[in-house]
């Protein structure tokens, strides 16, 4: 390997940090934020705050990655999504990415107000906390499920909100709780994939202290509680906003009944193919939520605005039912859940 293929691979692994799915979610967070705050198209805060995002999310990697790299050493061996474990980057590299990234985040925010600093750096210290001792709180049980969304949902979300006013207003908050709920019934599924390295290292994660199961109801009444207070906090309205409410409540119902399929079965494929349809639903209830908050400002009419969110639900249904049935294209390595299930059965 020549030294310009290392320099390209150590860059490659860099980019990889920021998790770029991710990195998608909290950037319809950040512009959800704005659009409840009455400024959908002011796209020079926009790219700010997503500039402060993506820092905050490169720290908060590095974090996670440098904490668990035995753990993902058994769950993601060799996955190029995983640069520490496939080799990409250093721990040393690594270690100094995490910090300028904080560093980075600090500073974009300070261009955006000082309340955003505020919520950038108290982010930044959950998010450490969440990883690093001898906190740790990933290995506390249901705490770590119930704290890192309100990091990953509140940071993007609030900073949109206060980049137009210096505080948020109840209906605000309110809607921050529900899209929280729904992030605690997502990020719960993300343990199926990790749960043979989560029980080999002693990883309390909910699920390995709980099983299949259990974990399965707390997401789908996560994910049935967050849509509730979403709609609740919508008000009524046009003819397009029922059909935004009945397209997010759509979603949301297919949702859980995928979890509930996911409580059904223990084939590491199946589950795989099932967790991303969620996501996909997921991320288009945020979307959709999204265009009928901004329809005014991007100049849509109610009848444009009607299809269109029409349009949107059907392919996100579509889409997610495909998933569900046939897999996702990029397929991860299969995980014995039956491992976790046994074990939770040995240790009742």
């Amino acid at each position: 390997m020549t030294a310009v293929d290392g320099v390209v691979r150590q860059l490659r692994g860099i980019v990889v940090t920021v998790r770029p799915p991710v990195f998608v979610l909290l950037a319809f967070y950040a512009e959800l934020g704005l659009a409840q705050a009455g400024k959908p198209n002011a796209y020079v805060l926009l790219a700010k705050i997503l500039a402060a995002t993506a820092a905050f999310l490169v720290f908060s990697v590095a974090c996670n990655d440098l904490a668990d790299e035995a753990i993902d050493r058994v769950n993601l061996s060799g996955d190029p999504r995983r640069p520490l474990v496939s080799g990409a980057v250093s721990r040393a590299r690594l270690l100094a990415t995490g910090w300028v990234a904080a560093g980075a985040a600090l500073l974009i925010s300070v261009l955006i107000g000082w309340p955003a600093l505020v919520i950038t750096a108290v982010g930044l210290a959950v998010s450490g906390a969440y990883s690093v001792r001898p906190v740790r709180i990933a290995q506390r049980g249901v705490l770590a499920p119930l704290l890192l969304p309100a990091c990953y949902v509140a940071v993007p979300y609030l900073l949109g909100i206060t980049a137009v006013r210096r505080a948020p207003t109840g209906t605000d908050l309110a809607l921050l709780g529900g899209l929280y709920l729904g992030f605690i019934g997502r990020i719960l599924l993300k343990d199926f994939r990790d749960v043979r390295g989560d029980a080999m290292f002693g990883k309390r994660t909910f699920l390995v202290r709980h099983g299949r199961r259990w974990t399965c109801v707390f997401s789908a009444c996560c994910w049935a509680a967050g849509t509730s207070v979403m709609l609740a906090a919508m008000p009524d309205g046009s003819r397009a906003e029922h059909v935004a409410r009945y397209t997010i409540g759509a979603c949301a119902v297919f949702a859980v009944l995928f979890i509930a399929g996911l409580a059904a079965h223990e084939n590491p494929r199946r589950d795989e193919a099932l967790i991303s349809a969620v996501a996909i639903l997921g991320r288009a209830m945020i979307l959709i939520l999204i265009i009928h908050l901004s329809a005014v400002d991007l100049g849509l009419t109610p009848f444009i605005e009607f299809a269109f969110l029409n349009l949107l639900g059907a392919l996100a249904l579509s889409q997610a039912t495909s998933v569900a049935r046939h897999g996702p294209r990029l397929r991860l390595l299969p995980v014995p859940i039956e491992q976790v299930d046994e074990q939770h059965s040995l240790a009742s």
